[in-house]
């Protein structure tokens, strides 16, 4: 294999950046991730948007915040700014399980080894930074960042915290993907403006002095929510602001948000509209190398990257609105769909790839099916608020066709190179009902279910029920668990037809906000008679800025401050996740006990009687391994 020069990466040392012949370096970004040069990967993208504006990028991946903060200091000031990024996750989801056990690895690490970032990443960086150089500016964003904006709650600390930009003392925030905001800031640095002077660029949070009027601005509105001190002694309030910033944040036509935070005042500027194809294109086209860094070659792989290397993504941003889900919170509820001819030229430089077999691992986005969906008329989706396009019903200007997406597939599919492209990514199966689905006028869903079926699952399929009461559904903003009973029906029968046996991977939670005990008993039951045996089931996890971490806090859903009861202790989830173990023989007496205790006898008798005589799946799902630290 040829080895590519250490150019063809943005320069990690002081020795790559004089390779390149500079003398200082115009922004310094710091990672809590390794740098893989990939388009998945957020670090890699930010990086080549800036080199991409002209301007002399440097990286400093996993800095140790722990020793003299040499890593911080080994590129010097920077000419225009420190950007600051947690990572691809938010550092604290990345470090511990819903039970808040230490994980004992990191998908963003070489060798997968834990404790190369500290908790709260963004909040150490920024403050180090601002401490060695308090006169040069701090962006940060990344998903750490645009997830804690505002007040949040933090399930870790169990306690409400104000923006990040109070604790990390940066002077600003990109939130969402940061493609169009970060390319406007460049622009107007370039011209000589300072950071004071561009404030006025959409999808950006700053804190603003108190005593001074915010600036008006001809473009927005400005809606101020309750203030950081007032959600601490009141919930409800809390609960309240929560639906403004939903609503704001998926509209076309935001408002501005303002909110106080002690003797400062939060200004959350409105997002930019969607990207357009051409925009997106322009992201995923810029020259990865789609490798790790070669600093990283002797560290071991890294396993996030292992997981991606040959998989593609088409489109970004998810009109689901699940309760539980930071995916449209970050991404948006819109969809950004790349090009055709984008798409195939990734292909193409996929099969390059010196390890390349033949096989793509994931032809999808964060739901595989949502490819090139928007409204037929834009200007009824210019004046919607919902957080979700499906929920409770398909909006009927919702173009769900999959034509786009099956055409995408037979494309990729015809490639020399190409032996099989799967999709590991989950499919929205409620779009492929047609009895949930009205705006399946021609039929292309089928056509998408067959090509599907036959050609693209590698093993087995996963899709998200998530739970089977009814209103526990309508708590996480998901369809009646008789749709997935449809799906599953369509979806036999074509791999009866074509004599496949390829088995559904569902996924569910446990302990969500609106689920009680008998509801867990009852969804156990109702998998053991589809014929599924799960081994593990994820429990819920208040993640910042979604309907069910102000649920979990608040004890009310933010829209319509009504009671909803959530398990919290140790005790109350642990027995919501027994349910599940049904098939152990440990656990046969406690669930009868339990079951007769809650009145419902009738599902102990399902529960606990001989499975029906056809094949039992075993599914795997979430993620329970103990886990520790290691720095």
């Amino acid at each position: 294999m040829i080895e590519r020069p250490i150019t063809d990466w943005l320069p990690l040392t002081k020795k790559e950046v004089e390779k390149r012949g500079w003398t200082d370096v115009d922004v310094v970004l710091i990672s809590g991730d390794a740098y893989v040069d990939h388009p998945a990967f957020g670090t890699a993208v930010i990086g080549r948007i800036i080199e991409s504006e002209g301007f002399r990028i440097a990286i400093v991946a996993q800095p140790n915040w722990q020793d003299d903060l040499r890593d911080f200091k080994k590129f010097g000031k920077p000419k225009y700014f420190f950007g600051v990024t947690a990572g691809c996750m938010d550092s604290m989801v990345n470090h511990y399980t819903a039970n808040k056990r230490l994980r004992s690895n990191d998908s963003y690490t070489p060798g997968g080894e834990a404790g190369f970032r500290p908790d709260y990443a963004t909040t150490v960086y920024s403050k180090i930074l601002k401490q060695l150089y308090p006169d040069v500016p701090v962006l940060i964003g990344g998903i750490e960042a645009s997830l804690r904006r505002v007040t949040h709650y933090d399930y870790w600390k169990d306690e409400l915290m104000p923006t990040i930009l109070a604790d990390s003392e940066a002077d600003m925030l990109v939130y969402g993907m940061g493609e169009q905001p970060l390319r406007e800031l460049l622009s107007r640095l370039k011209n000589g403006e300072t950071f004071e002077q561009v404030r006025d660029i959409n999808q950006i949070a700053y804190l603003h002095e108190s005593h001074d009027d915010v600036p008006e601005h001809k473009g927005w509105s400005s809606v101020e929510i309750a203030s950081h001190e007032v959600c601490l002694q009141d919930k409800i309030k809390y609960a309240s602001n929560f639906k403004v910033v939903e609503v704001e944040s998926n509209k076309w036509q935001a408002n501005r948000i303002l909110q106080k935070v002690g003797d400062k005042t939060l200004v959350i500027n409105p997002p930019f509209k969607t990207m357009e194809e051409k925009e997106i294109d322009q992201s995923f086209d810029l020259p990865y190398t789609r490798l790790p860094h070669p600093k990283y070659k002797n560290r071991g792989p890294i396993p996030a990257y292992e997981m991606i290397k040959f998989s593609i993504n088409m489109h970004r941003g998810c009109f689901g609105g699940c309760s539980f889900c930071t995916i449209s919170a970050h991404q948006g509820k819109f969809i950004a769909s790349r090009s055709e001819t984008s798409i195939m030229k990734e292909v193409e430089e996929l099969v390059k790839h010196p390890e390349f077999k033949g096989y793509i691992s994931d032809l999808g986005g964060p739901s595989a099916n949502m490819y090139k969906m928007k409204g037929k008329d834009e200007s009824i989706c210019n004046r919607c608020q919902a957080p979700s396009c499906i929920h409770p019903v398909i909006c009927s200007n919702l173009d769900t066709s999959h034509k786009p997406i099956t055409e995408i597939y037979r494309k990729v599919d015809a490639h020399p190179e190409i032996k099989k492209a799967f999709v590991g990514s989950g499919v929205r199966y409620d779009l492929l009902v047609d009895d949930f689905n009205k705006n399946n006028k021609d039929g292309n869903h089928d056509e998408y279910m067959e090509q599907l079926v036959t050609r693209h699952v590698s093993g087995r399929l996963k899709v998200a029920p998530e739970h089977t009461s009814d209103d526990t559904l309508r708590v996480m903003r998901k369809p009646s668990f008789k749709y997935f009973r449809k799906f599953k029906e369509k979806y036999d029968k074509i791999q009866d037809k074509h004599n496949l046996k390829q088995p559904l991977i569902p996924y569910f939670i446990s302990s969500h906000p609106g689920c009680e005990e008998a509801d867990m008993a009852n969804l156990a039951a109702e998998t053991k008679d589809l014929g599924f045996q799960l081994e593990q089931v994820q429990d819920f996890t208040p993640t910042p800025m979604t309907v069910a971490e102000v649920i979990y806090y608040t004890g009310v859903h933010p829209y319509t401050l009504q009671p909803i009861k959530t398990a919290k202790t140790r005790e109350e989830k642990l027995a919501q996740n027994r349910f599940f173990f049904w098939y152990k023989p440990e656990f046969r007496s406690w669930i009868r006990s339990r079951l007769h205790k809650l009145n419902r006898p009738d599902l102990a008798d399902r529960l606990l009687a001989s499975p029906k005589k056809k094949e039992q799946q075993t599914v795997a799902v979430g993620d329970k391994k103990k886990k520790k630290k290691k720095w």
